[in-house]
């Protein structure tokens, strides 16, 4: 028994001097978690706090009732989404987007940031930067506003399409046009933006490597896939686990925009399925049963590909 006891106040002892140590480098860099507070407070109060709302999916939720009121239904919402008979076509429609994306936008700030790191001059590097970052400040809205001047029927692509080719091209109103416009807005859009990341990962490249494979006569192109590429391979394997963590969220304002009773059985995904029962027809409990479904299937996706990227020698996300 003693010598339990004497094990016992050992690791009671090494706790106390574990939380004297801890205090000590909090006082020591106090400012810096200090301006730590204010992300942990938005986190805590916008991301971590509204999980309580998450029961509703299990309820038959009713506002005047509140979330501890309302009736306890248990899983009647995620069977009646799957009895749902378009549940496949709005399934699909989120899939095909979204691998639209990793398939054609997703590689598309990576090219850009190395076609950016081959420039010379820093003075037109920076300013093509700028450039390129503007679109991301602007509003979807004047995005699709911009669109449908270019490519309605009056616009100039409708009109130069018609010329050439002696018939016209619904752009905005085609099923088959639909897709292309979107992941186009996107790669427009949000490429720029997208290649400060890759940009920040290409600066830690050793210059010397660049020094030892020209001496080797080594030239641009394969300096650039056997020194460039490798440096950042983590990196993008990072950025392409968090992109399958949201494989299934497609944006609804995007789409509402855009659709329209032509296109509109292309245009319907479970973002857009979301917002039509959640927002416009009140169906609390059942949106939220659907959007914690995507979650569940987010986390999996994210783990899963952490999983395969240690599997394959990288670091991965955690």
């Amino acid at each position: 028994m003693s010598t339990k006891a004497a094990e016992r106040r050992a690791l009671h002892g090494s706790g106390k001097e574990y939380w004297r140590r801890l205090w000590s480098e909090v006082k020591r860099d106090k400012w810096l978690y200090i301006l730590l507070l204010p992300g942990l407070i938005y986190f805590i109060i916008f991301k971590y706090l509204p999980m309580f709302g998450i029961v509703i999916s299990f309820e038959n939720y009713v506002p005047y009732s509140g979330v501890l009121g309302s009736e306890w239904v248990g899983f009647k919402w995620f069977q009646y989404f799957f009895r749902f008979p378009a549940w496949t076509t709005y399934l699909t429609n989120t899939l095909i987007l979204s691998l639209m994306n990793i398939v054609l936008y997703f590689p598309a700030p990576i090219i850009l940031a190395l076609m950016l790191n081959e420039m010379r001059s820093l003075q037109y590097k920076k300013l093509l930067q700028t450039l390129l970052y503007v679109p991301h400040f602007i509003s979807i809205v004047i995005v699709v506003s911009i669109t449908f001047v270019m490519f309605g029927p009056s616009g100039i692509v409708y009109k130069l399409t018609q010329q050439l080719l002696g018939h016209s091209i619904n752009y905005m109103g085609s099923p088959d046009t639909f897709r292309w416009m979107i992941i186009g807005q996107t790669i427009w859009k949000e490429t720029g933006w997208g290649t400060i990341i890759f940009l920040a990962a290409l600066t830690n490249v050793d210059t010397q490597l660049y020094e030892a494979a020209m001496v080797d006569g080594a030239n641009r192109l394969q300096r650039l896939w056997h020194i460039t590429l490798p440096a950042i391979r983590s990196t993008i394997v990072l950025m392409l686990i968090l992109r399958m963590g949201s494989i299934l969220d497609t944006g609804y304002d995007h789409l509402i925009l855009m659709a329209n009773p032509l296109n509109r059985k292309v245009s319907q995904t479970l973002d857009v399925f979301v917002y039509q029962q959640g927002i416009q027809s009140g169906q609390f409990s059942y949106a939220s049963a659907i959007g914690l479904m995507k979650a569940i299937v987010s986390v999996t996706l994210v783990v899963g590909s952490n999983k395969i990227a240690h599997l394959l020698g990288e670091q991965g996300l955690y």
